[in-house]
């Protein structure tokens, strides 16, 4: 990595994650020597937990507010990405 690596902890979703789909490219390939590997691979890891960090913190938000039929907060509920509506 021969350029210098913009600080994790300041991208947003969007951008860590890009940098982690870049970061399993050039390791996939195959191309990069072992050290760079070592690298590459910690900071994919780095990313990986920044970018579940963020997923963990905007699923939290989403379970705060549920709204009800005509725009109304009714409470919260625990958020179900698959749409299953508990009892």
């Amino acid at each position: 990595m021969a350029q210098e690596a913009p600080d994790i902890s300041q991208m947003s979703f969007e951008d860590a994650l890009r940098a982690l789909e870049d970061v399993v490219r050039m390791l996939e390939s195959g191309d990069v020597p072992l050290d760079e590997s070592i690298d590459l691979y910690e900071r994919g890891e780095a990313l990986r937990m920044h970018c579940q960090k963020r997923l963990d913190a905007a699923q939290a938000r989403i379970e705060k507010i549920v709204a009800g039929p005509g725009g109304t907060v009714r409470g919260a509920e625990a958020f179900d990405p698959e749409g299953r509506t508990g009892a």
